[in-house]
């Protein structure tokens, strides 16, 4: 079983990036469990995102304790409370414009994939809307959900300025193609 966790503060969209990452992975024939943690629900408050995603049915009822993988909007809630559910092994994908050796230092042992989603999102012409952006980057990174299944879903569920949006995906998937690159060289 995958177990991810989503992190972002009230009105980044992390709530929204949850749903479209759950949708992906069941549009693509996969069983699904997904609910959130809303804090002080709030602008500007930490929220959550859980997602659970298997072959067979999920009946496990409990928090994410130990996450595959983690999702998280804001550098700043790289912190005890999010980083006490990664483990050697999870991933990591976090909205930054600092590089990867920032985070080599700062989380040592750590696979912190940064990538730029405000820029990307600005260049796609979606101003500081990053989930899109982030979506095609942890999809990449994770190697799941296929990212013609995501763009599907993005293009089914966004409300407006849909080009934009898979635009965006499409550009986060770019960014960690190019950062494994300059990592292998």
């Amino acid at each position: 079983m995958l177990e991810i966790v989503i992190q972002g503060r009230g009105g980044q969209g992390a709530q929204t990036a949850g749903a479209l990452l759950a949708a992906a992975f069941f549009a693509g024939g996969r069983h699904v469990q997904s609910f959130a943690s809303y804090g002080g629900a709030r602008r500007g408050t930490p929220v959550s995102s859980f997602i659970r995603v298997d072959d067979a049915p999920v009946r496990v009822r409990c928090d994410i304790e130990r996450a595959d993988a983690i999702l998280c909007f804001d550098a700043t809630l790289l912190d005890g409370p999010l980083l006490a559910t990664a483990h050697e092994h999870t991933l990591i994908v976090v909205n930054s414009g600092r590089g990867p050796e920032a985070f080599a230092q700062a989380l040592p042992g750590r696979r912190v994939i940064p990538v730029d989603a405000i820029a990307i999102s600005r260049r796609a012409g979606l101003g500081r809307i990053v989930n899109s952006a982030l979506l095609g980057a942890f999809a990449r990174a994770l190697g799941d959900p296929p990212m013609a299944t995501l763009e599907r879903t993005i293009r089914e569920r966004s409300p407006r300025l849909v080009e934009e949006n898979v635009a965006a995906c499409e550009a986060g998937c770019r960014a960690v193609d190019a950062l494994c690159v300059a990592r292998a060289a």
